[in-house]
């Protein structure tokens, strides 16, 4: 059963907390206002260092929900108690947060963007306790939501003609997991999802079919079939696999199939719950079509992940329609369970700053910044150049470039590139530049951007490695900083 998709329109979500976040935030909060540093204008950056699942991209995604987070954040009578009963807040500091709002700026990628690894997905430049203290919630919906939307675009794009439906909502990490699941499995490629809070919500098409429960709940498997069917005759999906799906299943929704017919209706589907998928949705399909119901679709629930799905086509399955839980709203799989975005200082009161490390991977890159995209005649994205934000024009053909984790490993841009800034501000002085997108045109974005990455970036195995560098003038900024602070350091 599926639900039409409402008029799109902006849904206004209850506002988090400011006590969502980590204790430091606040401790650090408290020493730069101690220290009068807390005006002090800051620049960070997200990004992360290894695509999800060890793919060849990412989905961006919940940009959206961030931004209603740091607009709407205040601090409460209630919170500003609960804080002063922790005996670890100056009485005055908590008097000052009284009037804390956010009043910088958002720099990002629009939702639905692919990108890559080391690249500033998201900068915010505000007085430092504003900036400090959104991280926590910052990066716990950014890499939950960007996971989830990967997650849900690998799985479109081993399915040909198939429709991913999201179905995962009894196996999510709670009430808000399921939520946040749902919203980014759509913008990532889903058709529509089996949680209705999140169609209300989200203005998402739900979909449903009925549990073995309800044939349990009958006399015979053909009476819960026919029950059903009278009460959804147009959009009636069964359940095949209660009690066997071949021999019972199988030819019960036949005969419910005709019934509907002789009434003027159509049965919708059919769906496969355990057992050989490949096997039975094969068996199934024939059965169907010379039964004279070409038409309905058969789904598969069942663990299904990407690697699943993709082994089922490869062996001659004929699915039309994939319900994917467990996998899908966990991030589960190899390379997956969490995306590791990080939040990290770039620069403090006009000086660059960055962290050190001993592996050059996890060395940051200093300075505010932006980030050139070069697109080719065919339209296709082919290199992704990290620079300095002082540097406005476009990368040349021929200059040099370096990878991000690892300097002595450079390459020359090649000739015929247009270069664009696929970033954009979304926030300035506090307030929206721009409306919010309805996550129909969120999804758009992002299956178009994805039919433009090279070939081979979508593949499950092995894929195509996107470029993503860092200009000639970045890496220059970068090592002499790394010189500076190694100086320092040794006297």
């Amino acid at each position: 059963m599926t639900t039409p998709l409402p008029a799109a329109q902006p849904v206004q979500h209850n506002h988090l907390s400011p006590l969502l976040t980590d204790l430091y935030q606040l401790t650090m909060m408290h020493g730069y206002w101690r220290n009068a540093m807390h005006e002090q204008s800051a620049v960070f950056d997200v990004y992360f260092r290894r695509n999800p699942y060890d793919g060849g991209y990412a989905v961006w995604a919940g940009l959206e929900p961030v931004l209603e987070y740091v607009l709407g954040l205040h601090f409460d009578a209630d919170s500003l108690a609960y804080l002063g009963s922790l005996e670890l807040f100056e009485p005055a500091f908590l008097k000052a947060l009284e009037g804390w709002r956010f009043s910088g700026s958002i720099e990002s990628f629009p939702e639905g963007s692919a990108v890559f690894p080391h690249e500033p997905l998201l900068t915010v430049r505000a007085p430092l306790w504003e900036a400090q203290l959104i991280e926590t919630a910052l990066l716990n919906t950014l890499n939950f939501q960007t996971l989830i939307a990967s997650k849900a675009a690998r799985c479109v794009s081993v399915m040909g003609n198939g429709t991913l439906v999201e179905f995962g909502t009894r196996r999510a990490q709670g009430p808000d997991g399921a939520l946040g699941a749902a919203r980014a499995a759509y913008i990532g490629g889903a058709a529509a999802t089996s949680n209705v809070l999140a169609g209300q919500r989200f203005g998402l098409p739900v979909v449903g079919t009925h549990a073995h429960a309800w044939v349990e709940s009958f006399p015979d498997e053909l009476s819960a079939f026919r029950a059903y069917a009278a009460l959804h005759p147009d959009t009636t999906t069964l359940l095949l696999d209660t009690i066997d799906t071949l021999a019972s299943g199988l030819p019960n929704a036949v005969t419910v199939a005709r019934e509907l017919r002789e009434q003027g209706h159509e049965l919708r589907a059919v769906r496969l719950d355990s057992g050989d998928l490949a096997y039975l949705s094969r068996r199934v399909r024939s059965a169907l079509d010379a039964a004279g119901f070409p038409g309905v679709k058969i789904m598969a629930s069942n663990d299904l992940s990407e690697e699943v799905i993709q082994s089922v086509i490869r062996e001659g399955g004929r699915l039309d329609l994939y319900a994917v839980g467990t996998q899908l709203v966990t991030g589960g799989g190899p390379g997956g369970g969490a995306l590791g975005g990080v939040y990290k200082l770039a620069e403090l009161a006009g000086t660059l700053r960055m962290k050190l490390t001993g592996d050059p991977s996890k060395t940051s890159l200093p300075g505010a910044k932006r980030v050139w995209r070069g697109v080719n005649a065919e339209g296709e994205f082919v290199w992704d150049v990290i620079g300095l934000d002082t540097d406005t024009r476009p990368p040349s053909p021929g200059e040099r470039v370096s990878d991000p984790s690892n300097p002595l490993k450079s390459s020359r841009l090649p000739a015929g590139l247009d270069w664009h800034n696929p970033r954009q501000v979304v926030v300035a002085g506090g307030q929206r530049v721009q409306s919010p997108e309805t996550l129909q045109a969120v999804q758009a974005r992002a299956r178009a951007e994805l039919s433009r990455l090279p070939e081979g970036t979508l593949r499950l195995l092995n894929p195509h490695t996107y470029r993503v560098s860092l200009s000639g003038a970045l890496q220059a900024s970068r090592d002499a900083l790394i010189g500076q602070l190694q100086s320092d350091l040794h006297g």
